[in-house]
């Protein structure tokens, strides 16, 4: 099966927007094997595998569909929303098997080279959502990027698209936010 249009996309995202709920379930049903990579992409590396990528994608679905309209222009947008969601569901995941104590149990990440924070492949994604939660009080954009490249997967370019950006500056933006998140992951290792 070939993966949706962006056009196709767009055409049922604009008719969710309107309150067809219709068009809601036909978007989900052609972006499921997206939503499952992506879902995929987002526990790939975690130690321990609790949460599965069905159940992710599955719990995903329900707090889309749950929403009478999206607001989202296009399939880049759709995913960055979705991996948004796939983001709170881990962490609230995290924190409900780690809460008795910081790092017990938690689910870490590992981040791929490509778009990484190097010199550390696990991430505890608690410790993660916390720096990113201080970064967006900082840099809202910053943090925005580092979502949808890290929990959406998107590329440079998709990224640009989503935010009215050039790839330039999300390029700057994200080297920035990534050496940002180094330290503060660094500081949060060391208490």
């Amino acid at each position: 099966m070939s993966p949706p249009s962006s056009n196709q996309v767009t055409e049922l995202l604009v008719r969710w927007s309107g309150g067809d709920a219709a068009a809601r379930e036909a978007l989900i049903a052609v972006v499921y094997p997206e939503l499952r990579r992506l879902a995929g992409k987002c526990l790939a590396g975690h130690q321990p595998q609790t949460l599965q990528s069905t159940a992710l994608v599955h719990e995903a679905y329900l707090r889309l569909a749950g929403q009478s309209s999206l607001r989202a222009e296009n399939r880049a947008h759709f995913l960055a929303i979705a991996a948004r969601l796939m983001r709170q569901i881990m962490v609230d995941h995290a924190r409900a098997r780690g809460s008795a104590k910081r790092g017990a149990g938690c689910l870490t990440l590992s981040f791929d080279e490509t778009i990484a924070l190097p010199r550390k492949p696990e991430i505890d994604l608690v410790a993660l959502d916390d720096a990113l939660n201080q970064l967006s009080a900082m840099d809202p954009r910053q943090s925005d990027i580092v979502d949808l490249r890290f929990f959406g997967g998107l590329s440079i370019e998709d990224t640009s698209q989503v935010l009215g950006i050039s790839p330039a500056t999300v390029k700057r933006e994200w080297s920035i936010a990534r050496m940002w998140l180094q330290r503060e992951l660094r500081r949060s290792e060391a208490q």
